[in-house]
């Protein structure tokens, strides 16, 4: 199985920045394509930004435009989501996923494979 696990979340106040890391174990990293999704409490697990196996594509929900980026190191097995500007709005926990390789049903988490155990993102206002 492939192994996932975040870190980097923290409490930040709003307009702040925070970097977040999911390091992967048990299969070729670059086999895989990404994604981050965060839930916040009472809402369903919402996408946020996607890359695909390469790194060369990327993409992100209209929220985050402009805010968030998305990378990779596959020789490190890990994908980095750099949150800057944040706002309240963008508390949840935040969770990073494997799929094959990017489609258009890479928006839906059911698409996705493995996860991690989530990291939570806290900001104040």
């Amino acid at each position: 199985q492939v192994q996932l696990v975040e870190s980097g979340g923290g409490l930040v106040q709003a307009g702040g920045s925070l970097r977040l890391s999911c390091a992967a174990s048990g299969r070729a990293f670059s086999s895989y394509a990404m994604g981050w999704f965060r839930q916040a409490p009472g809402k369903e697990r919402e996408f946020v930004s996607g890359i695909n196996r390469s790194g060369g594509s990327t993409t992100y929900v209209d929220s985050v435009k402009g805010r968030f980026t998305i990378s990779r190191d596959n020789a490190k097995n890990t994908v980095y989501l750099q949150m800057n500007s944040l706002k309240p709005e963008d508390t949840a926990v935040y969770y990073c996923a494997t799929v094959k390789s990017w489609s258009d049903t890479s928006y839906d988490p059911k698409s996705y494979y493995y996860w991690g155990q989530g990291t939570q993102v806290t900001v104040s206002s």
